[in-house]
This record gives structure tokens, sequence and C-alpha cells, in this order.
């Protein structure tokens, strides 16, 4: 048998939340939670709790998982306010567009925003999937997510691995299409397309040009052939890399360094356009 409550919500933010959170567009849509087993409501800890194959919707956000406690406030005129979603067991968080895996989830309903944990982290968008093995942080009316610990994005044509990835989602105004507009990468940033493997301590990536900015101890593999600086700019798009030097190494050299094996091709750089000098001064 399976077992319906439905509770409409009104949200009541305060006002530091709705300086720094989006309105959850969802607020105004009544939250319908099924289960496979039994639905218990625990008058006296305001709570419910539903067991076996559980679904919670409000809007285009639905969560599925094994178990489901969803903890509650009394509001005005017997209105039931549900603040928390804690989800256990084979989690699935998706809306519209995205779709988020984990063994754990608590969602902060008036916030949109969820954290995942537990094994086979993943967060599943057109054109990319983002996996972890810390946590996940979903924040679906911002639409904008953070992975933590040997956080990874995989695409068709590359990969971006760091310690911490940020990505941030828009919707495309002529298909409505969401897609990845921007990433940041923070720690052991590698970037691996199908002719370079780039390192760093921080990246940048922005999709509207298909770019990706590289700071910090940056190195540039293609084939044996090795570029080394504190700067690059990546086209992901033509496979153009450009590094610039400017931090100072233990030896004092702050230029940019190549080294070229013969016999290779660089073709890190196409024959016309030079290597970017060093902004430092002295004979290069």
């Amino acid at each position: 048998m399976r077992y319906i409550l439905v509770c409409v919500m009104i949200f009541c933010v305060s006002p530091v939340w709705a300086q720094d959170m989006p309105v959850n567009t969802n607020a105004n849509e009544p939250l319908e939670i099924t289960a496979g087993k039994s639905l218990e409501w625990y008058r006296q800890d305001k709570k419910y709790v539903a067991r076996g194959d559980v679904r919670a919707r409000q809007g285009v956000t639905q969560i599925t998982s094994d178990l489901l406690t969803a903890d509650y406030t009394e509001g005005a005129k017997g209105s039931t306010e549900i603040s928390l979603l804690t989800a256990e067991g084979n989690v699935v968080i998706s809306d519209d567009e995205n779709t988020a895996h984990g063994n754990k989830a608590v969602y902060d309903v008036p916030q949109s925003y969820a954290v995942l944990t537990g094994g086979d982290l993943k967060l599943v968008s057109p054109g990319q999937t983002i996996t972890a093995t810390n946590r996940m942080e979903y924040w679906s009316q911002k639409r904008e997510a953070v992975a933590v610990g040997n956080a990874k994005v995989t695409r068709p044509s590359d990969t971006i691995s760091a310690d911490t990835l940020k990505a941030f989602f828009t919707q495309d105004p002529k298909t409505g299409e969401t897609k990845v507009s921007r990433m940041e990468a923070h720690g052991n940033v590698v970037i691996i397309t199908k002719e370079e493997k780039l390192t760093g301590d921080k990246g940048i990536y922005k999709a509207e040009n298909n770019m990706a900015e590289i700071i910090g101890h940056v190195r540039i593999e293609r084939g044996p052939n090795i570029l080394e600086g504190e700067r690059a700019e990546v086209n992901l798009t033509t496979n153009v890399s450009k590094m610039f030097g400017g931090a100072t190494s233990p030896t004092g050299d702050s230029r940019v360094r190549g080294v070229f094996y013969p016999g290779s091709e660089d073709t890190s750089k196409p024959a016309s356009e030079p290597l970017p000098q060093s902004p430092a001064k002295g004979t290069p």
C-alpha cells in the first residue's frame, strides 16, 4: 500500500537570507511525499518519516531515496512549514536539467540547497558529469554546484580535476538548455585534453569562449615537450596555449621556460605565433 502526504508550505525567509540567497521559486508549490512502505508522523518531534521507495517533489525539484525524514514547524493558520529534508540510501536529487547522486543528502527547503555525502557522488548535467569523494553541494535555484575531494569534470573533449571544483550553470535563452557557464578549480588542478596535460594551483574556465586560465606553478606537457611559467591561457577549441612568466623561482628566474626535444614537434603554438615574452626584465 502506498501512503501519500501532501503538505502546502509558506516559507518566511529572514532578511539576511533574502540578501544572500535566491528566493525559492518552488515555495508556493505544494510538497508531495510518497512512500512504498510507510509514512510516520511524530507530532512531538515535529517530523515525518517516510520509508521505502520514497519520492518527494516540489515544483521541478524531486528527491528519491530509501528513507526520508522531514522536519517541520507549525505556521500561521495551521500551515505546515517543512524546513529540512534528510534523505538516506540511493539518494537522487533532480530538477529540470541536473541530477545529483549520493548515499545521503540534507536538503534545506527554503534555500533549495543540498549537501550530498557518501559513495558514488556525482552531478550529471547536459554535456558533463561532475564527481567527488567527500561531498557534493548543489543550489537548485542558484544553479551552482561545489564538488569537494578528488573533484572531476568529465566532458567529451577534456577533463578537469582538482581538490575542489565549483560550477556555475546558466540557461540558454534560445534552446532553454542548462549548461555550465563557468568553473573554478582550486588545488592540484589538472586539465587533460586530446593534445595536452596542464597542471597548476588554480584554474578558471569560461564556456563563452571555451577558454581556461591556469594560475600558479603552471606546467604544460605536449608529448615530451614542456612549458613552465606562472600563468597560462588555453583555448580548448583551437588547442592554442599561451604561457606567461612573473613569479620568481628559487633560482631568481621569473621567465617562461620551455624544453623541446629533437625529433618531436612542439604543437602547443602555431609556427606563425611566437611564444609570449615574460614580463620580467633581462635578456631571455
